[in-house]
């Protein structure tokens, strides 16, 4: 990577796309300067306060209101509130000559040619030579935009663009300009995937680039499939959501959320530009979509598109009649084979074989799919794993095109394509005749694909900053139980990865962990705990909790909840570093796991709390106690210590979640100067192990059991109770709230002590047990317990 560093960008235009894209390069830590228009006349509320447009508040107007009402959206583009202190605002007029001091500017106006040639004509007049500039159209041709700039405007010029919400989709596609500098495009690669936490595509300057050309084919694809098969907006979305691997808004929800206009607006890109494409017609919008944007029902944005709320309950449209009707639950024989199968991968040979409606649509998506995507090779890419990428990053896929295909044999693929008559592109069967029968294979930890002009199998770039877990297992398996699989990732370093349904953690995973540590102090330098499953974990067993306390079998729950802090414990005070590395949702014990690992290396993505009120006990697994003993490691000399120990018991009490990693240090779930934070989740794993390393080279030594913390005991526990009491008493909680409220209490105030008194953790981690076990017995904690486990959601009773 070259010596390029990016300190300060300018964003030019302050839309949801420009707005987002500012709030992410402030959440890496880069300086923003976010400029757009002067507002062309006052509106009512600023002439009744006798503004002018001279006014500086006036001439920033639109660019302050609209990263305002980013900042306010859900889900947030920023990590941390305090991270928007990076961005400053102004407007282009007053403040276009400070595009001079920036490292990289990026327009991100209307997308409309004239307009952004002349928003770079104005720009060339201030940039400084060899400043990095880029466009974040999503299909304009990059080589019109540059038309007529200099040559040090056209050799650092290209287009970079972000998939909304920028945040949260990874999909970054590099675009070269006929003149883009190689280093230019070299750095820009490495940077989104290292510094933005991007998968980084190069991609050619063909319509709609990779992400767009093939996702607005599948979509449009499904808009001609569903009446021809006689399927519902209800049917297409169960089918093409999580049992595929894609989002839980499929198909058509996705389609409201983004707006329908702005699909059919790169859709009728496409169907323009792409005269040669094989598939032009089914680019053509169908009479639904037009009838659809005639009367602007685009989606969420309009109050209703594929569907609409009428108070709580949900309409579907029904594209035949073209009325809402009461939204149905789909369901098919073919997806009732599939509930057994964990790995989305392994489903896919069950659902083109299925015999009903289900596997009829599955074979004609696939078959149209695959043919699509051989024949895209090599107009908009020359290589199959950037096609995988884009959609997996861009569309939220779990899985690519190629590597469905490979799931179901590419053989297999070509006769299902057959019997819808298409078939593949030539090199497809080019492939197999060379001896590859599939598009990736593996070798040594390392994922390679088929390129196509040496008909070989080639090492895909990049990979020697990651570390897939996929890779590995095949060949680096220490240990397996029904819980875990115990890798060994190289340089003396052990991982434990959770395999359990949505990584819960019970018996096996215990035993896993606690034999990880076995294996990892006898022969291995280090142990990271992590995974690359959508979530680190969602937390303990419950169902095993709930049967236990049906049954009333309260010694064996006892010993349940001992052998979790037990196994917490061991991980704390083991003679190796323990590194955790959560990501996604680290919820109740996967955070309490977190909690008591030496470091952690968090992906930005963590969603982490102590969520067990919602099921109504306390955290069992050593949370309770490790909060009461973060409390008491900040108490300082002069500090009002209720105080402190309230914003911990707080945190546990309200089932705080923190909405990124950054948010979790607030919170006192990780830890300032002891827990990072990694950008890109990919790189996760690659480095939690160089840190695991790098704490036992550094001399690692076994922790000293802790003996010195300090509880409040009655002083705390009578002001806990005095506002619980309170809060009941105002209907902010509910009795049983109260009831596990001042169990809490009792455990974080170290009991009723007569006097504030120093404790081992031991006699938190028995106050912590008692509660949790006593709660166990409450009618309404079963009840709360249940209704999680049927709804997924809390019950407040």
């Amino acid at each position: 990577m070259s010596k390029r560093r990016i300190k300060k960008v300018a964003i030019i235009g302050s839309g949801i796309m420009g707005s987002g894209i500012a709030c992410h390069f402030a959440n890496i830590g880069v300086d923003v300067l976010l400029l757009d228009i002067v507002p062309k006349e006052l509106n009512d509320a600023e002439k009744s306060k006798g503004l002018t447009l001279e006014s500086k508040i006036v001439r920033n107007r639109l660019v302050n209101d609209a990263l305002a009402a980013s900042l306010k959206s859900k889900p947030s583009p920023i990590y941390h509130p305090d991270f928007a202190q990076r961005i400053t605002t102004g407007n282009l007029e007053d403040d276009i000559s400070k595009v001079a001091n920036v490292d990289w500017i990026m327009e991100v106006v209307v997308e409309r040619l004239d307009i952004k040639k002349s928003v770079f004509e104005t720009l060339e007049k201030y940039r400084t030579p060899g400043t990095l500039i880029t466009s974040n159209t999503s299909g304009i041709p990059i080589h019109f935009m540059s038309e007529g700039r200099s040559e040090d405007f056209q050799k650092h010029f290209c287009g970079t663009h972000f998939f909304n919400p920028a945040r949260y989709l990874k999909l970054f596609e590099i675009i070269p300009g006929p003149k883009t500098d190689a280093s230019v495009l070299e750095f820009l690669n490495g940077y989104g995937e290292q510094f933005l936490g991007k998968t980084s595509v190069i991609a050619k300057d063909t319509p709609a680039f990779i992400g767009n050309r093939i996702g607005i084919f599948g979509i449009q694809s499904l808009f001609h499939q569903v009446k021809s098969l006689g399927l519902t907006v209800e049917e297409i979305d169960k089918l093409t959501g999580p049992v595929i691997g894609r989002p839980k808004s499929a198909t058509f929800r996705t389609v409201d959320v983004v707006g329908l206009d702005t699909l059919v607006h790169v859709a009728n890109g496409i169907y323009e530009n792409c005269p040669n494409d094989e598939a032009h017609e089914l680019f053509k919008l169908p009479d639904f979509i037009n009838t659809m944007m005639e009367k602007k029902w685009y989606g969420s944005k309009t109050g209703q598109g594929f569907y609409k709320k009428e108070g709580k309950e949900i309409l579907a449209l029904d594209l035949n009649s073209m009325e809402y009707k009461p939204s149905k639950k789909a369901h098919f024989a073919t997806l009732d084979l599939t509930k057994t199968i964990d790995k989305v991968i392994d489903r896919y040979k069950v659902l083109v074989s299925g015999k009903d409606k289900a596997g009829e649509f599955y074979r004609k998506n696939f078959a149209a799919m695959f043919a699509y995507v051989s024949n895209r090779i090599p107009e908009i890419t020359e290589e199959l794993y950037k096609i995988d990428d884009a959609m997996k990053a861009g569309f939220g896929w779990e899985h690519g095109p190629f590597q469905i295909w490979d799931a179901i044999g590419v053989e297999n693929g070509i006769e299902i394509m057959i019997a819808e008559g298409l078939e593949p592109a030539a090199w497809v069967n080019h492939m197999l005749a060379s001896g590859s029968k599939s598009f990736y294979s593996i070798k040594e930890g390392a994922s390679y694909y088929y390129d196509i002009p040496t008909k070989n199998q080639e090492k895909i770039p990049g990979q020697d900053a990651f570390i897939i877990l996929d890779n590995i297992r095949k060949t680096k398996e220490v240990f397996k139980n029904s819980g875990v699989v115990i890798e060994d990732l190289g340089d003396g370093i052990l991982n434990c990865e959770f395999q359990s349904k949505m990584n819960t953690i019970g018996g096996d995973v215990l035993a896993g962990l606690n034999k990880a540590i076995d294996i990892a102090e006898k022969n291995f330098a280090g142990l990271v705990i992590g995974n690359q499953a959508a979530n680190f974990s969602v937390g303990a067993n419950i169902g095993m909790i709930f049967m236990m306390a049906v049954e009333q079998e309260y010694d064996e729950l006892n010993a349940a909840i001992k052998y979790f802090q037990d196994t917490m414990m061991r991980m704390r005070y083991s003679a190796i570093p323990t590194i955790a590395a959560p990501h996604g949702m680290a919820l109740g014990g996967g955070c309490e796991l977190s909690m008591h690992a030496d470091k952690v290396v968090a992906a930005a993505e963590t969603y982490i709390g102590l969520v067990e009120f919602g099921v109504g006990v306390i955290p069992g697994g050593g949370g309770s106690k490790e909060m009461a003993l973060r409390a008491s490691d900040t108490f300082k000399k002069g500090d009002v210590e209720l105080n402190t120990l309230q914003e911990y018991f707080l945190t546990i009490g309200m089932a705080k979640v923190a909405t990124s990693a950054y948010e979790a240090f607030d919170l006192g779930l990780l830890q300032n100067g002891k827990d990072i934070v990694v950008v890109n989740k990919d790189r996760q794993i690659a480095t939690a192990k160089a840190y695991a390393k790098l704490l036992s080279d550094s001399g690692y030594t076994q922790p000293v059991k802790r003996s010195d913390v300090k509880v409040l005991g009655k002083q705390a526990l009578g002001m806990f109770l005095v506002g619980t009491d309170a809060m009941k008493d105002s209907n902010y909680i509910s009795e049983h709230d109260m009831k596990i409220a001042n169990k809490l209490a009792y455990v974080m105030a170290g009991g009723d002590l007569s006097e504030p008194t120093l404790v081992n953790e031991q006699y938190l981690l028995d106050l912590e047990r008692e509660a949790f076990l006593s709660l166990c017995t409450e009618r309404k904690t079963l009840e709360r317990i249940q209704h999680m486990l049927k709804t997924g959601k809390p019950l407040r009773n």
